[in-house]
């Protein structure tokens, strides 16, 4: 699937995760006043973006890898998308949240990827005629707390070429990290969990979409959407009277 020389601005439910926000500084402003979150600043954006370039492999492009919410609602200028395979990592809800579509009182889980396995998704081709601005877009979008370890990987595009692209891979030393990343942990945290971005499930539903309208499955997420249905029937079922 190509999209030449077209921006790709898939807009979600809430405004908060914009492409003007996060410009603006408005996106980062709104994880100042969380207790115990500590938003990174442009300065420091600006330096992890130098040191992830200076470590760039060859390659003509910059490509980045969608395995979440960039699929559905990248925010930035592609010219070339196609569907890959990440080897050596997989799909793993192991980030607690409490803020965007979680809360103090319902904490939720956030999408990362953690080392083995293997994972199918998005390979967006960033548009060279607004590259410094979009790199912007997606560092404050993704390193806002600094969850993940921006890092090139090589990633098999489905007409046979293979990439080096940027993928957001979860730090398992953000104090967000969670061990237990399995549907029956997850899914109960995920069906209760909602803030002023949407709800947690919201996310998981939007995530099998899009992987269903490009032809993708994975057997990690399909379960965790069952167990949430699950949860919020059962929930439903104990609230109403006997």
């Amino acid at each position: 699937m190509k999209d030449e020389g077209k921006e790709i601005v898939i807009s979600d439910k809430s405004s908060i995760l914009s492409r003007e926000s996060i410009l603006s500084g408005a996106y980062l402003k709104s994880f100042e006043n969380i207790p115990g979150y500590t938003p990174w600043t442009p300065a420091r954006i600006q330096d992890s973006i130098a040191h992830t370039l200076a470590q760039r492999p060859w390659e003509k492009h910059i490509w980045m890898f969608a395995y979440g919410s960039l699929i559905w609602n990248p925010l930035v200028n592609v010219d070339c998308v196609e569907v890959g395979t990440l080897c050596n990592w997989h799909r793993s809800f192991c980030l607690r949240i409490d803020a965007g579509r979680a809360s103090l009182d319902a904490p939720g889980r956030m999408l990362g990827l953690e080392a083995g396995g293997s994972t199918d998704g998005l390979a967006l081709r960033l548009d060279a005629a607004n590259l410094s601005e979009d790199l912007i877009v997606i560092w404050t979008r993704e390193m806002v707390l600094g969850s993940y370890k921006p890092t090139w990987a090589p990633v098999k595009l489905r007409n046979g070429e293979t990439v080096f692209a940027i993928v957001f891979v979860v730090d398992p030393n953000n104090m967000q990290y969670e061990i237990n990343s399995t549907p029956d942990c997850v899914a109960p945290l995920i069906a209760r969990a909602e803030g002023p971005m949407g709800t947690n499930r919201d996310y998981v539903r939007l995530l099998e979409d899009a992987l269903i309208n490009n032809g993708l499955v994975d057997d990690y997420v399909s379960d965790i959407t069952a167990k949430i249905a699950g949860s919020v029937s059962n929930d439903s079922g104990l609230s109403e009277p006997a």
